[in-house]
């Protein structure tokens, strides 16, 4: 299966783990630190580089990107006081819709730079509760075409959706914005799609760039600020490839030539951190039925769900384990295809299925790639109550 190989760090450590050792997850920060700081590299300078933490939020990545990005988007009140800790004193943006009133209130005691607000009953909850100045971009739901939103995974706006504000309904917002009150209106935040590559990215910006430009100036508002949001595409069935950062970089610096007086904002999360990790585990059992070989795994989708949310193989290497001290034959695979499973009791524990390998047996671990961003953070932990995965966080 095309997969992206350990890292000479991550192998050497995947070496060392055996038995209850496993699963684990390993991620390799140094490699993170370089793919970060291209793509700081790939963007022009004015252009703000936010980590979406919702992605993976453990304090070793957080802290392992703060050099290379200007700061983090929290979506939920506990993703707040958790990055507010890990790394103090860096700049956050809380979006997401549905805040409480009490996320809401310890937000602005954090003092936090940017509300990403949802509705015109959040701004105005917003509003009664702040007693010092706020700075809000309005997320606005732009309506996009099928053709724009073909390539993407998952569509957050563009159609009718829970997130964000229609057009229309943005200039009832603008009232509320008043001299003498505690909001100020720095700009507007759309986040559309997810699983775009650059070109369509760069469209979907310039969309964005553009109306924000056009609503600025129709009612003379002075936005200085546009957020066009992540969804970075990372394609796991060819795990080799990465987005063009480059090219997108390119598309940033056109849009701003093109609207001058707006900072341009992304917030990436996946594409930033889904190379760094692995999830190592082991056979415990090959077995076949009817015709078809299953290899069962130590751990299953309840550490790593991100292929059953996305409904794809796992992309994955075989690392070959020699020894077996049973007194029975081996159970093993040859030159066939595999579906590999979990622990849980439902057939739904899949992390890939009808995969060829050269060969897999009882015994041999199995390294998972692109486990860095929505693996462990979105698994259903505590179901069936196996024991939790290790996580080892290497810098050379």
């Amino acid at each position: 299966m095309n997969t992206q190989p350990l890292t000479a760090p991550a192998a050497a450590l995947a070496e060392t783990l055996t038995g209850d050792g496993l699963p684990a997850y390993v991620y390799d920060l140094t490699a993170l630190d370089a793919h970060a700081q291209e793509i700081r590299a790939a963007l022009p300078r004015h252009v703000e580089l936010y980590y979406a933490a919702k992605a993976n939020p453990a304090p070793q990545i957080l802290r392992a990107l703060a050099p290379h990005i200007t700061g983090y988007e929290v979506a939920s009140g506990g993703e707040l006081a958790h990055v507010r800790e890990a790394v103090p004193e860096r700049p956050l943006a809380f979006g997401g819709p549905g805040k409480t009133e009490t996320e809401l209130r310890r937000a602005l005691e954090l003092g936090v730079e940017r509300f990403h607000v949802e509705s015109e009953h959040e701004l105005r909850c917003l509003a009664q509760l702040a007693d010092h100045p706020v700075d809000v971009l309005l997320r606005v739901n732009l309506p996009l075409t099928d053709e724009a939103l073909g390539g993407a995974a998952l569509a957050m706006g563009g159609r009718p959706s829970p997130f964000g504000l229609d057009p229309d309904r943005v200039e009832h917002c603008l009232p509320l914005f008043t001299p003498d009150g505690p909001l100020r209106l720095r700009g507007i935040h759309a986040h559309l799609a997810s699983g775009l590559d650059a070109p369509a990215q760069t469209a979907v910006a310039a969309r964005i760039a553009a109306w924000t430009r056009e609503l600025s100036e129709r009612h003379g508002l002075g936005l200085t600020e546009v957020n066009v949001g992540g969804g970075m595409g990372v394609d796991y069935s060819r795990p080799d490839t990465r987005f063009d950062w480059k090219a997108y970089g390119a598309g940033l610096a056109d849009i701003a030539d093109r609207n001058p007086g707006l900072t341009l904002r992304i917030e990436p999360g996946r594409a930033l951190t889904a190379y760094c990790g692995w999830y190592v585990t082991e056979v415990l059992d090959l077995k076949h039925s009817r015709g078809e070989a299953f290899a069962v795994l130590r751990g299953g989708t309840h550490h790593l769900r991100t292929p059953a949310a996305k409904q794809h193989d796992h992309p994955f290497q075989v690392l070959p384990t020699s020894r077996w001290d049973r007194d029975w034959p081996r159970p093993a695979a040859h030159r066939e295809p595999v579906t590999l499973v979990g622990q849980l009791c439902t057939p739904k524990d899949v992390l890939a299925r009808g995969i060829p390998v050269a060969e897999l047996r009882a015994g041999d671990r199995v390294a998972f790639a692109l486990a860095g961003a929505y693996a462990w953070n979105i698994s259903h932990h505590d179901f069936l109550m196996h024991p939790k995965p290790g996580f080892h966080y290497l810098v050379e």
